[in-house]
């Protein structure tokens, strides 16, 4: 995935530079994009535009856009030629880019303040930064209760990664003819009913914590599907009781939301109730699964919010340790698909 290092001493520094000022890179793009200069610069297409006309379209002084702009260029979110700003590459992407508006919006709206206790969250394995928001054991249970830009940037950053995967991965869900599916993990609701859409005959049964149930409910109820949607609230970590009559066991950008430990104790609980002839089906994003170096990146940087903000002991795991686990926990990897959305791994797992 990545190559030695061949960086010449002169590139090394500069890399090494742009890392001690990361900070001071990111909130000047997003300022570039909250104020709308990279939209203005955009509208000027290949004519530009001179800091004077900035100026006049912008409610910022001078001043304040001159900054922006002299950073916007060292970071390459903009170009200068003759007396004029262009919006480059990168700040076209900033601006028009789905995903990296997502992921922008996440970290500054979830992660950034948090991180300042990355260094805590790391001695103590647990989640240091999420004081921010509140004295919460881990972010589960306060999801609905976050400020509302946390909360909207924390289920747009969510439904993007699943979204996508979800219409891909149906059909080889349904390939297996389920008349019962238990969503574990099942967040808003959003697969399940994908699942009541494709499949006019299965019926699903939602497992999760009572506050997401809460959330999910709602929904279900608007799309009148409560006669095929049931809920079974329980914690997965607890020694609480599971239901067992599932044909698929369905766990999406779930098992990212544990350490390894509970990994394998959540699958052997599953293992030990499943029935003959179920399967289970896990979808996961693998930062070694990645077809390009970027989405590795992206992958192992969001690893860092699960050390400081939502829990202190999980991340995006490698797909060869989570082989792993499965084993442990006593199943074997039956049919493996890639890059399925944007970047998504389907394991459809049997039990041995």
């Amino acid at each position: 995935m990545y190559q030695k290092d061949m960086l010449t001493a002169l590139d090394a520094i500069a890399e090494a530079q742009r890392i001690a000022f990361a900070p001071m890179l990111f909130q000047t793009a997003l300022c570039l994009r909250k104020f709308g200069i990279l939209a203005y610069l955009d509208k000027q297409g290949r004519h530009g535009a001179t800091l004077e006309d900035i100026s006049q379209h912008i409610d910022l002084r001078e001043y304040s856009i001159s900054v922006l702009l002299d950073m916007g260029l060292s970071g390459r979110i903009i170009t200068h030629e003759e007396g004029k700003y262009y919006l480059a590459k990168v700040g076209h992407f900033l601006l028009h880019d789905t995903m990296t508006r997502v992921n922008m919006d996440f970290t500054q709206d979830v992660c950034y303040q948090g991180l300042f206790s990355l260094d805590a969250a790391l001695k103590e394995n647990k989640p240091a930064g999420l004081k921010v928001f509140g004295d919460w054991p881990t972010i589960y249970p306060a999801l609905s209760e976050l400020p509302q830009a946390a909360k909207n940037s924390w289920f747009a950053f969510d439904h993007y990664y699943s979204d996508s995967a979800f219409d891909a991965a149906l059909p080889y869900i349904f390939a297996q003819h389920p008349a019962r599916l238990y969503d574990v993990g099942g967040n808003t609701g959003k697969w399940a009913l994908r699942c009541c859409h494709y499949d006019e005959n299965v019926s699903v049964t939602i497992l999760d914590l009572p506050q997401q149930i809460t959330l999910s409910r709602k929904n279900i109820e608007q799309a009148n599907l409560s006669h095929r949607i049931d809920f079974h609230a329980v914690d997965m970590l607890s020694d609480a009781p599971l239901p067992g009559d599932a044909d698929i066991w369905w766990m999406s950008q779930f098992l990212d939301c544990f350490s390894p430990e509970q990994i394998i104790a959540i699958l052997s609980r599953v293992a030990w109730v499943m029935k003959t002839g179920a399967r289970l089906c896990v979808m996961e994003l693998f930062w070694d699964a990645q077809k390009f170096e970027a989405a590795s990146f992206s992958l192992n940087a969001s690893s860092l919010y699960f050390t400081c903000m939502a829990n202190g002991n999980s991340r995006f795991y490698s797909i060869e340790k989570f082989y792993r686990y499965l084993e442990m926990a006593g199943f074997r990897v039956e049919h493996r698909i890639d890059n399925l959305g944007v970047g998504h791994t389907l394991l459809i797992c049997e039990k041995i």
